[in-house]
Protein backbone atom coordinates (compact mmCIF):
# COMPACT_ATOMS: atom_id res chain seq x y z
CA UNK A 1 0.00 0.00 0.00
CA UNK A 2 1.30 3.14 -1.14
CA UNK A 3 0.90 6.74 1.12
CA UNK A 4 0.76 9.68 -0.49
CA UNK A 5 0.94 13.03 0.44
CA UNK A 6 -1.14 15.88 -1.80
CA UNK A 7 -0.70 19.28 -1.81
CA UNK A 8 -3.80 21.40 -0.93
CA UNK A 9 -5.24 25.10 -0.71
CA UNK A 10 -6.97 25.62 2.34
CA UNK A 11 -10.67 26.81 2.98
CA UNK A 12 -11.62 29.62 5.53
CA UNK A 13 -15.21 28.01 6.22
CA UNK A 14 -14.42 24.94 7.99
CA UNK A 15 -15.09 26.10 11.30
CA UNK A 16 -17.50 23.35 13.49
CA UNK A 17 -20.83 24.58 14.82
CA UNK A 18 -22.71 23.13 17.51
CA UNK A 19 -22.27 19.89 16.53
CA UNK A 20 -19.54 19.66 13.76
CA UNK A 21 -19.05 20.81 10.66
CA UNK A 22 -22.15 21.02 8.32
CA UNK A 23 -22.68 21.90 4.74
CA UNK A 24 -24.47 21.61 2.12
CA UNK A 25 -23.48 18.39 -0.12
CA UNK A 26 -21.86 20.18 -2.75
CA UNK A 27 -19.24 22.01 -0.48
CA UNK A 28 -17.88 18.64 0.85
CA UNK A 29 -17.74 17.69 -2.93
CA UNK A 30 -15.28 20.51 -3.11
CA UNK A 31 -11.61 19.50 -4.23
CA UNK A 32 -9.61 18.38 -1.19
CA UNK A 33 -12.54 19.97 1.34
CA UNK A 34 -13.49 16.66 2.99
CA UNK A 35 -9.42 15.15 3.02
CA UNK A 36 -8.26 18.73 4.31
CA UNK A 37 -11.15 18.79 7.67
CA UNK A 38 -10.05 14.81 7.88
CA UNK A 39 -6.82 15.56 8.13
CA UNK A 40 -7.07 18.70 10.75
CA UNK A 41 -8.81 16.18 12.83
CA UNK A 42 -6.31 13.60 12.66
CA UNK A 43 -3.44 16.40 13.40
CA UNK A 44 -5.05 17.34 16.46
CA UNK A 45 -6.55 14.07 17.91
CA UNK A 46 -2.99 12.41 17.97
CA UNK A 47 -4.69 9.78 20.04
CA UNK A 48 -5.30 8.34 17.05
CA UNK A 49 -2.00 7.44 16.22
CA UNK A 50 -1.54 3.75 16.93
CA UNK A 51 -5.12 4.14 18.72
CA UNK A 52 -8.51 2.59 17.43
CA UNK A 53 -11.39 4.62 16.00
CA UNK A 54 -15.01 3.90 15.46
CA UNK A 55 -16.65 4.99 12.25
CA UNK A 56 -20.28 5.67 10.96
CA UNK A 57 -23.19 7.95 9.79
CA UNK A 58 -26.63 8.40 9.33
CA UNK A 59 -26.93 6.64 6.00
CA UNK A 60 -27.42 10.09 4.17
CA UNK A 61 -26.08 10.82 0.11
CA UNK A 62 -22.41 10.63 0.83
CA UNK A 63 -22.11 9.15 3.55
CA UNK A 64 -20.17 5.90 1.75
CA UNK A 65 -18.06 7.73 -0.01
CA UNK A 66 -17.15 9.78 2.71
CA UNK A 67 -16.39 6.52 4.57
CA UNK A 68 -13.82 5.47 2.04
CA UNK A 69 -12.05 8.64 2.04
CA UNK A 70 -11.59 8.55 5.79
CA UNK A 71 -10.67 5.12 6.02
CA UNK A 72 -7.52 5.96 3.71
CA UNK A 73 -6.61 8.93 5.29
CA UNK A 74 -6.53 6.64 8.92
CA UNK A 75 -4.77 4.68 6.74
CA UNK A 76 -1.98 7.06 6.16
CA UNK A 77 -1.77 8.47 9.81
CA UNK A 78 -1.06 5.58 11.09
CA UNK A 79 -4.63 4.43 13.15
CA UNK A 80 -4.08 1.12 14.48
CA UNK A 81 -7.89 -0.26 14.41
CA UNK A 82 -11.21 1.32 12.62
CA UNK A 83 -14.41 -0.04 13.47
CA UNK A 84 -16.84 0.74 11.13
CA UNK A 85 -20.70 0.24 10.48
CA UNK A 86 -22.33 -1.91 8.09
CA UNK A 87 -23.47 -0.30 4.72
CA UNK A 88 -21.30 2.98 6.95
CA UNK A 89 -24.33 3.08 9.58
CA UNK A 90 -24.02 4.26 12.80
CA UNK A 91 -26.02 6.23 14.91
CA UNK A 92 -24.64 9.15 17.01
CA UNK A 93 -25.98 7.02 20.57
CA UNK A 94 -24.40 3.93 18.65
CA UNK A 95 -21.35 5.23 18.63
CA UNK A 96 -21.01 6.76 21.36
CA UNK A 97 -22.01 3.21 23.16
CA UNK A 98 -19.16 1.71 21.16
CA UNK A 99 -16.48 4.16 22.09
CA UNK A 100 -17.32 3.80 25.31
CA UNK A 101 -17.95 -0.16 25.57
CA UNK A 102 -14.42 -0.71 23.61
CA UNK A 103 -12.74 1.91 24.71
CA UNK A 104 -11.74 3.59 21.81
CA UNK A 105 -9.99 6.71 20.62
CA UNK A 106 -13.23 8.27 19.78
CA UNK A 107 -15.17 8.22 17.14
CA UNK A 108 -15.74 10.11 13.48
CA UNK A 109 -19.76 10.96 12.77
CA UNK A 110 -21.07 11.67 9.48
CA UNK A 111 -23.79 12.93 9.82
CA UNK A 112 -25.86 16.59 9.60
CA UNK A 113 -28.56 15.23 12.34
CA UNK A 114 -32.25 16.41 11.49
CA UNK A 115 -31.30 18.66 8.54
CA UNK A 116 -32.58 17.26 5.06
CA UNK A 117 -30.42 14.62 2.57
CA UNK A 118 -29.94 14.04 -0.69
CA UNK A 119 -27.65 14.87 -3.21
CA UNK A 120 -28.69 18.78 -2.92
CA UNK A 121 -29.08 18.45 1.18
CA UNK A 122 -26.71 18.97 3.97
CA UNK A 123 -23.76 17.09 4.98
CA UNK A 124 -22.02 16.65 8.34
CA UNK A 125 -18.78 15.49 10.00
CA UNK A 126 -18.13 15.82 13.85
CA UNK A 127 -15.13 14.01 16.00
CA UNK A 128 -16.41 12.23 19.33
CA UNK A 129 -13.78 12.17 21.95
CA UNK A 130 -12.54 9.02 24.10
CA UNK A 131 -15.33 9.49 27.12
CA UNK A 132 -18.28 8.88 23.75
CA UNK A 133 -19.12 12.74 23.62
CA UNK A 134 -18.71 15.23 21.09
CA UNK A 135 -15.27 17.43 21.49
CA UNK A 136 -14.91 19.77 23.52
CA UNK A 137 -14.67 23.40 22.19
CA UNK A 138 -10.83 23.81 22.78
CA UNK A 139 -10.70 20.99 20.01
CA UNK A 140 -13.26 21.96 17.62
CA UNK A 141 -11.24 25.39 17.82
CA UNK A 142 -7.73 23.88 17.54
CA UNK A 143 -9.31 22.12 13.92
CA UNK A 144 -10.44 25.28 12.93
CA UNK A 145 -7.11 26.66 13.45
CA UNK A 146 -5.27 23.92 11.61
CA UNK A 147 -8.16 24.02 8.41
CA UNK A 148 -6.79 27.42 7.97
CA UNK A 149 -3.48 26.82 7.05
CA UNK A 150 -3.26 23.41 6.37
CA UNK A 151 -1.27 22.92 3.21
CA UNK A 152 -1.17 18.72 2.84
CA UNK A 153 -2.69 15.97 3.39
CA UNK A 154 -1.56 12.17 3.72
CA UNK A 155 -3.39 9.24 1.76
CA UNK A 156 -3.76 5.29 1.20
CA UNK A 157 -3.67 4.51 -2.36
CA UNK A 158 -6.14 1.43 -1.82
CA UNK A 159 -9.01 -0.34 -2.83
CA UNK A 160 -12.13 0.70 -1.29
CA UNK A 161 -13.52 -2.10 1.57
CA UNK A 162 -16.53 -3.57 1.00
CA UNK A 163 -19.19 -2.23 3.60
CA UNK A 164 -21.54 -4.58 2.22
CA UNK A 165 -21.10 -7.24 4.66
CA UNK A 166 -19.31 -8.25 8.21
CA UNK A 167 -16.09 -9.49 7.86
CA UNK A 168 -12.69 -8.14 8.82
CA UNK A 169 -9.90 -6.65 6.77
CA UNK A 170 -7.08 -4.45 6.39
CA UNK A 171 -5.53 -1.24 4.36
CA UNK A 172 -1.65 -1.64 4.95
CA UNK A 173 -1.01 -2.21 8.34
CA UNK A 174 -4.41 -0.92 9.79
CA UNK A 175 -7.36 -3.42 10.77
CA UNK A 176 -10.50 -3.23 9.47
CA UNK A 177 -13.64 -4.65 10.91
CA UNK A 178 -17.33 -4.05 9.61
CA UNK A 179 -19.14 -4.52 12.48
CA UNK A 180 -23.06 -5.32 12.80
CA UNK A 181 -23.68 -1.81 13.99
CA UNK A 182 -26.95 -2.87 16.16
CA UNK A 183 -25.82 -5.42 18.36
CA UNK A 184 -24.13 -3.87 21.12
CA UNK A 185 -26.14 -0.50 21.39
CA UNK A 186 -29.53 -2.99 21.69
CA UNK A 187 -27.65 -5.09 24.64
CA UNK A 188 -27.29 -2.19 26.78
CA UNK A 189 -30.34 -0.85 26.00
CA UNK A 190 -31.26 -4.22 27.74
CA UNK A 191 -29.38 -3.78 30.36
CA UNK A 192 -31.47 -0.27 31.09
CA UNK A 193 -34.53 -1.50 30.84
CA UNK A 194 -37.02 -4.00 31.89
CA UNK A 195 -37.76 -5.95 28.56
CA UNK A 196 -39.85 -8.68 30.03
CA UNK A 197 -42.38 -6.18 31.52
CA UNK A 198 -42.57 -4.72 28.48
CA UNK A 199 -43.17 -7.43 25.95
CA UNK A 200 -45.38 -9.08 28.28
CA UNK A 201 -47.92 -5.65 28.27
CA UNK A 202 -47.26 -5.77 23.99
CA UNK A 203 -48.13 -9.91 24.37
CA UNK A 204 -51.22 -8.55 26.08
CA UNK A 205 -52.43 -6.21 23.85
CA UNK A 206 -52.87 -3.38 26.62
CA UNK A 207 -50.22 -1.55 24.62
CA UNK A 208 -49.56 -0.76 21.04
CA UNK A 209 -47.05 1.39 19.44
CA UNK A 210 -45.67 3.04 16.11
CA UNK A 211 -42.54 4.66 15.75
CA UNK A 212 -41.38 6.43 12.85
CA UNK A 213 -38.35 6.52 12.05
CA UNK A 214 -38.28 8.57 9.21
CA UNK A 215 -36.16 7.00 6.82
CA UNK A 216 -33.24 7.65 8.53
CA UNK A 217 -30.73 5.92 10.92
CA UNK A 218 -33.01 3.87 13.58
CA UNK A 219 -34.65 2.19 11.42
CA UNK A 220 -32.66 -1.14 11.71
CA UNK A 221 -32.35 -0.46 15.56
CA UNK A 222 -35.97 0.14 15.74
CA UNK A 223 -36.34 -3.56 13.75
CA UNK A 224 -34.03 -5.04 16.51
CA UNK A 225 -35.44 -3.76 19.77
CA UNK A 226 -39.12 -3.35 19.22
CA UNK A 227 -40.05 -6.33 16.50
CA UNK A 228 -37.35 -8.42 17.50
CA UNK A 229 -36.99 -8.11 21.15
CA UNK A 230 -40.15 -6.82 22.40
CA UNK A 231 -42.46 -8.54 20.26
CA UNK A 232 -44.24 -5.18 19.50
CA UNK A 233 -47.47 -5.00 17.24
CA UNK A 234 -47.71 -5.81 14.09
CA UNK A 235 -47.11 -2.38 11.72
CA UNK A 236 -45.20 -0.90 14.95
CA UNK A 237 -42.30 0.49 12.52
CA UNK A 238 -42.96 2.76 9.65
CA UNK A 239 -40.45 4.53 7.25
CA UNK A 240 -37.83 1.79 8.84
CA UNK A 241 -35.70 1.23 6.07
CA UNK A 242 -32.70 4.10 5.79
CA UNK A 243 -32.80 6.21 2.77
CA UNK A 244 -29.68 9.13 1.46
CA UNK A 245 -32.52 11.16 0.70
CA UNK A 246 -34.72 10.24 3.90
CA UNK A 247 -37.75 9.41 1.58
CA UNK A 248 -37.51 13.08 -0.18
CA UNK A 249 -38.81 13.90 4.08
CA UNK A 250 -37.70 16.32 6.79
CA UNK A 251 -36.02 14.06 8.96
CA UNK A 252 -36.79 16.05 12.53
CA UNK A 253 -39.06 15.07 14.73
CA UNK A 254 -41.48 17.15 15.34
CA UNK A 255 -44.93 17.79 14.89
CA UNK A 256 -44.68 19.52 11.45
CA UNK A 257 -42.50 17.06 9.72
CA UNK A 258 -43.33 13.59 11.29
CA UNK A 259 -47.37 14.22 10.18
CA UNK A 260 -47.81 10.62 9.12
CA UNK A 261 -46.97 9.74 12.48
CA UNK A 262 -49.43 12.10 14.05
CA UNK A 263 -52.04 11.11 11.69
CA UNK A 264 -51.84 7.50 12.88
CA UNK A 265 -52.12 8.55 16.53
CA UNK A 266 -54.96 10.67 15.99
CA UNK A 267 -57.17 7.68 13.95
CA UNK A 268 -59.72 7.56 16.81
CA UNK A 269 -60.91 3.87 17.94
CA UNK A 270 -57.92 2.37 15.77
CA UNK A 271 -54.85 4.86 16.86
CA UNK A 272 -51.84 3.47 18.75
CA UNK A 273 -51.16 4.00 21.92
CA UNK A 274 -48.43 5.38 21.86
CA UNK A 275 -46.51 7.10 19.29
CA UNK A 276 -42.73 8.09 18.78
CA UNK A 277 -40.54 9.45 15.96
CA UNK A 278 -35.86 9.90 15.86
CA UNK A 279 -34.11 12.13 13.77
CA UNK A 280 -31.53 11.70 11.01
CA UNK A 281 -28.34 10.25 13.12
CA UNK A 282 -30.91 8.76 15.64
CA UNK A 283 -30.02 10.69 18.55
CA UNK A 284 -33.24 13.24 18.78
CA UNK A 285 -36.72 11.80 19.73
CA UNK A 286 -40.59 13.07 19.98
CA UNK A 287 -43.08 11.36 22.32
CA UNK A 288 -46.75 11.46 21.50
CA UNK A 289 -50.49 9.52 22.71
CA UNK A 290 -53.02 9.40 21.67
CA UNK A 291 -54.43 13.25 20.15
CA UNK A 292 -51.73 14.54 23.01
CA UNK A 293 -48.15 15.98 22.55
CA UNK A 294 -45.69 15.70 25.03
CA UNK A 295 -42.83 18.89 25.00
CA UNK A 296 -39.27 17.37 25.00
CA UNK A 297 -38.58 19.72 28.55
CA UNK A 298 -41.64 17.92 29.87
CA UNK A 299 -40.57 15.19 28.94
CA UNK A 300 -37.34 15.53 30.46
CA UNK A 301 -38.98 16.57 33.58
CA UNK A 302 -41.03 13.58 33.56
CA UNK A 303 -37.91 11.20 33.44
CA UNK A 304 -36.39 12.84 36.25
CA UNK A 305 -39.43 12.34 38.38
CA UNK A 306 -40.07 8.63 37.81
CA UNK A 307 -36.47 7.38 36.63
CA UNK A 308 -35.80 5.72 40.09
CA UNK A 309 -39.08 3.24 39.04
CA UNK A 310 -36.64 1.57 36.23
CA UNK A 311 -34.02 -0.72 36.24
CA UNK A 312 -31.22 0.85 34.95
CA UNK A 313 -32.21 4.13 37.63
CA UNK A 314 -33.26 2.40 40.67
CA UNK A 315 -30.38 3.69 42.81
CA UNK A 316 -31.99 7.23 41.92
CA UNK A 317 -30.56 10.56 40.12
CA UNK A 318 -27.85 12.29 41.57
CA UNK A 319 -28.66 15.36 39.45
CA UNK A 320 -30.09 17.11 36.56
CA UNK A 321 -28.87 19.38 33.68
CA UNK A 322 -30.99 20.86 30.48
CA UNK A 323 -29.72 23.41 28.16
CA UNK A 324 -29.99 27.13 28.73
CA UNK A 325 -33.83 27.47 26.30
CA UNK A 326 -35.33 24.41 27.81
CA UNK A 327 -37.90 24.98 29.82
CA UNK A 328 -37.65 25.35 33.69
CA UNK A 329 -39.83 22.21 34.26
CA UNK A 330 -37.53 19.87 35.10
CA UNK A 331 -36.02 22.71 37.86
CA UNK A 332 -39.43 22.16 40.05
CA UNK A 333 -38.55 18.39 39.96
CA UNK A 334 -34.92 18.86 41.02
CA UNK A 335 -35.82 21.05 43.96
CA UNK A 336 -38.40 18.52 45.24
CA UNK A 337 -36.24 15.80 45.10
CA UNK A 338 -33.02 18.06 46.77
CA UNK A 339 -31.00 17.36 44.01
CA UNK A 340 -28.28 19.73 41.76
CA UNK A 341 -30.49 21.29 38.17
CA UNK A 342 -27.49 22.59 35.90
CA UNK A 343 -28.16 25.31 33.46
CA UNK A 344 -25.66 24.95 30.44
CA UNK A 345 -25.46 26.24 26.97
CA UNK A 346 -27.13 24.53 24.15
CA UNK A 347 -24.99 21.35 22.77
CA UNK A 348 -24.34 18.30 24.33
CA UNK A 349 -20.51 18.94 24.49
CA UNK A 350 -21.66 20.42 28.03
CA UNK A 351 -23.53 17.91 29.79
CA UNK A 352 -19.79 15.95 29.04
CA UNK A 353 -17.87 16.97 31.97
CA UNK A 354 -21.16 16.82 34.46
CA UNK A 355 -21.32 13.48 33.50
CA UNK A 356 -17.68 12.43 33.97
CA UNK A 357 -17.49 13.79 37.23
CA UNK A 358 -20.65 12.11 38.17
CA UNK A 359 -22.64 15.28 39.22
CA UNK A 360 -25.76 14.21 36.88
CA UNK A 361 -27.88 11.28 35.76
CA UNK A 362 -29.86 12.61 33.39
CA UNK A 363 -29.99 15.21 30.83
CA UNK A 364 -31.60 16.96 28.39
CA UNK A 365 -32.53 19.70 25.67
CA UNK A 366 -36.04 21.59 24.45
CA UNK A 367 -34.64 20.10 21.04
CA UNK A 368 -36.22 17.29 21.36
CA UNK A 369 -32.89 15.27 23.25
CA UNK A 370 -32.58 13.66 26.56
CA UNK A 371 -30.23 11.02 27.63
CA UNK A 372 -28.25 9.46 30.88
CA UNK A 373 -24.66 8.43 31.83
CA UNK A 374 -25.28 5.60 29.71
CA UNK A 375 -23.13 7.23 27.10
CA UNK A 376 -22.23 10.37 26.00
CA UNK A 377 -24.94 12.00 23.20
CA UNK A 378 -28.40 12.47 23.90
CA UNK A 379 -30.42 9.26 22.51
CA UNK A 380 -33.92 8.96 20.56
CA UNK A 381 -33.53 4.93 21.14
CA UNK A 382 -33.10 5.24 24.80
CA UNK A 383 -36.07 7.90 25.49
CA UNK A 384 -38.55 6.09 23.94
CA UNK A 385 -37.97 2.81 25.87
CA UNK A 386 -37.65 5.20 28.91
CA UNK A 387 -41.41 6.14 28.14
CA UNK A 388 -42.46 2.54 27.21
CA UNK A 389 -41.15 1.00 30.48
CA UNK A 390 -42.66 3.77 32.29
CA UNK A 391 -46.20 2.70 30.81
CA UNK A 392 -45.81 -0.94 32.25
CA UNK A 393 -44.73 0.36 35.26
CA UNK A 394 -47.69 2.95 35.80
CA UNK A 395 -50.10 1.44 33.58
CA UNK A 396 -51.21 4.21 32.20
CA UNK A 397 -51.23 6.74 28.95
CA UNK A 398 -49.21 8.96 27.73
CA UNK A 399 -51.16 11.68 28.27
CA UNK A 400 -52.09 10.55 32.38
CA UNK A 401 -48.49 10.05 32.88
CA UNK A 402 -48.20 13.74 31.98
CA UNK A 403 -51.40 15.19 33.22
CA UNK A 404 -50.54 14.01 36.89
CA UNK A 405 -47.15 15.80 36.45
CA UNK A 406 -48.26 18.60 35.69
CA UNK A 407 -50.74 18.23 38.32
CA UNK A 408 -47.76 17.52 41.12
CA UNK A 409 -44.94 20.13 39.85
CA UNK A 410 -47.39 23.10 37.81
CA UNK A 411 -47.38 23.43 33.81
CA UNK A 412 -45.02 25.16 32.08
CA UNK A 413 -46.44 26.36 28.80
CA UNK A 414 -43.79 26.32 26.29
CA UNK A 415 -42.94 27.22 22.76
CA UNK A 416 -39.62 27.58 20.02
CA UNK A 417 -40.47 30.18 17.15
CA UNK A 418 -37.48 29.29 14.56
CA UNK A 419 -37.11 32.33 12.15
CA UNK A 420 -34.96 29.85 9.58
CA UNK A 421 -32.07 31.49 6.54
CA UNK A 422 -31.80 35.62 8.02
CA UNK A 423 -29.19 37.43 6.78
CA UNK A 424 -26.47 36.74 8.95
CA UNK A 425 -25.46 40.45 9.40
CA UNK A 426 -29.54 41.14 10.13
CA UNK A 427 -29.75 38.45 13.12
CA UNK A 428 -26.23 39.51 14.32
CA UNK A 429 -27.53 43.08 14.91
CA UNK A 430 -30.88 42.01 16.09
CA UNK A 431 -28.63 39.90 19.41
CA UNK A 432 -26.14 42.72 19.32
CA UNK A 433 -29.28 45.49 19.78
CA UNK A 434 -30.61 43.13 22.62
CA UNK A 435 -27.18 43.09 24.61
CA UNK A 436 -26.66 46.79 24.43
CA UNK A 437 -30.27 47.03 26.01
CA UNK A 438 -30.20 44.02 28.15
CA UNK A 439 -28.96 46.25 31.77
CA UNK A 440 -31.78 49.09 31.39
CA UNK A 441 -34.79 46.36 30.41
CA UNK A 442 -34.24 45.20 34.20
CA UNK A 443 -37.66 46.63 36.20
CA UNK A 444 -39.23 47.80 33.05
CA UNK A 445 -43.43 46.54 32.44
CA UNK A 446 -45.03 45.32 28.69
CA UNK A 447 -48.27 44.82 29.66
CA UNK A 448 -48.91 42.80 32.80
CA UNK A 449 -45.25 41.15 32.64
CA UNK A 450 -42.69 42.83 34.82
CA UNK A 451 -39.10 41.92 33.92
CA UNK A 452 -36.23 41.30 36.95
CA UNK A 453 -33.55 40.31 34.69
CA UNK A 454 -32.09 40.28 31.17
CA UNK A 455 -28.76 39.72 30.33
CA UNK A 456 -26.45 37.75 27.54
CA UNK A 457 -26.28 34.04 29.63
CA UNK A 458 -22.56 33.22 30.78
CA UNK A 459 -21.70 29.36 31.78
CA UNK A 460 -18.84 28.56 33.73
CA UNK A 461 -18.10 25.21 34.02
CA UNK A 462 -18.36 23.64 37.58
CA UNK A 463 -15.46 21.09 36.58
CA UNK A 464 -12.78 22.48 34.92
CA UNK A 465 -13.74 26.24 35.40
CA UNK A 466 -13.80 26.99 31.45
CA UNK A 467 -16.09 29.94 30.44
CA UNK A 468 -18.32 29.97 27.75
CA UNK A 469 -20.18 33.50 26.84
CA UNK A 470 -22.92 34.85 24.84
CA UNK A 471 -24.93 31.77 24.54
CA UNK A 472 -28.48 33.81 24.51
CA UNK A 473 -30.23 36.80 25.29
CA UNK A 474 -32.44 35.42 28.69
CA UNK A 475 -35.49 37.41 30.09
CA UNK A 476 -36.94 36.86 33.37
CA UNK A 477 -40.15 38.07 34.31
CA UNK A 478 -41.55 38.17 38.16
CA UNK A 479 -44.35 35.59 37.87
CA UNK A 480 -41.44 33.10 36.44
CA UNK A 481 -42.76 33.51 32.92
CA UNK A 482 -39.61 33.43 30.66
CA UNK A 483 -38.02 34.60 26.78
CA UNK A 484 -34.95 33.33 25.19
CA UNK A 485 -33.43 34.45 22.23
CA UNK A 486 -30.48 32.53 20.23
CA UNK A 487 -29.29 31.83 16.99
CA UNK A 488 -28.70 28.09 16.12
CA UNK A 489 -25.78 26.71 15.57
CA UNK A 490 -27.24 23.94 13.38
CA UNK A 491 -28.03 25.66 9.45
CA UNK A 492 -26.33 25.49 6.85
CA UNK A 493 -27.95 28.65 4.75
CA UNK A 494 -27.81 32.22 6.70
CA UNK A 495 -28.96 32.68 10.46
CA UNK A 496 -31.85 30.93 11.99
CA UNK A 497 -33.29 32.98 15.06
CA UNK A 498 -34.78 30.57 17.87
CA UNK A 499 -37.25 32.62 20.27
CA UNK A 500 -38.01 30.25 23.82
CA UNK A 501 -41.38 31.30 25.41
CA UNK A 502 -42.10 29.87 28.81
CA UNK A 503 -45.22 30.71 31.41
CA UNK A 504 -45.51 28.70 34.21
CA UNK A 505 -49.34 27.94 35.65
CA UNK A 506 -49.71 26.03 38.90
CA UNK A 507 -53.34 25.97 39.01
CA UNK A 508 -54.66 22.69 37.32
CA UNK A 509 -57.76 24.44 35.54
CA UNK A 510 -55.37 26.17 33.71
CA UNK A 511 -53.75 23.33 31.87
CA UNK A 512 -55.71 22.95 29.26
CA UNK A 513 -55.17 25.88 27.48
CA UNK A 514 -54.12 26.08 23.93
CA UNK A 515 -50.39 26.35 24.19
CA UNK A 516 -50.44 29.40 21.66
CA UNK A 517 -53.05 31.03 23.10
CA UNK A 518 -51.51 30.69 26.75
CA UNK A 519 -48.24 32.49 25.73
CA UNK A 520 -50.16 34.94 23.41
CA UNK A 521 -49.34 38.27 25.47
CA UNK A 522 -45.38 36.94 26.12
CA UNK A 523 -45.13 35.91 22.46
CA UNK A 524 -46.23 39.45 21.60
CA UNK A 525 -43.72 40.86 24.20
CA UNK A 526 -41.18 38.75 22.47
CA UNK A 527 -41.52 40.62 19.16
CA UNK A 528 -41.50 43.78 20.63
CA UNK A 529 -38.53 43.53 22.47
CA UNK A 530 -36.36 42.42 19.83
CA UNK A 531 -38.14 44.09 17.43
CA UNK A 532 -38.29 40.66 14.81
CA UNK A 533 -40.82 41.59 12.40
CA UNK A 534 -39.11 45.31 11.70
CA UNK A 535 -35.55 43.59 11.68
CA UNK A 536 -36.03 40.63 10.31
CA UNK A 537 -38.97 41.48 7.94
CA UNK A 538 -40.68 38.40 8.82
CA UNK A 539 -44.44 38.32 9.97
CA UNK A 540 -44.45 34.69 11.26
CA UNK A 541 -42.02 32.00 12.34
CA UNK A 542 -41.21 29.85 9.71
CA UNK A 543 -41.48 26.69 12.22
CA UNK A 544 -43.03 26.53 15.86
CA UNK A 545 -42.67 23.90 18.12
Amino acid sequence: MKIETISTNSYADQKPGTSGLRKKVSVFQKPHYLENFVQSIFNIATELNNGVLVLGGDGRYYNQTAIQVILKIAAANNVKHVMVGQDGILSTPAVSCLIRKYQTAGGIILSASHNPGGPTGDFGIKFNIANGGPAPTTFTDAVYEDSKTIKQYTIANAEDIDLSQQHTCHMGKMKISVIDPVADYADLMEELFDFKKIKSLFASGLLTMCFDAMHAVTGPYAKEIFENRLSANVNALINSIPKEDFGGGHPDPNLAHAKELVARLNAGLNAPMFGAASDGDGDRNMIIGQKFFVNPSDSLAIMTANAHLLPGYKQGICGVARSLPTSRAVDKVADALGIECYETPTGWKYFGNLLDDNRITLCGEESFGSGSNHIREKDGIWAVLFWLNLIAVKQHSVEEITRSHWKQYGRHYYTRHDYEAIDSNVADELIQNMRNKAESLAGTNYSDYEIVLCDDFSYTDPVDNSITSQQGIRILFKDESRIVFRLSGTGTEGATLRVYIERYVTNPEQHNLDTQAALAPLIQIADEVAEIKTRCQRETPDVIT
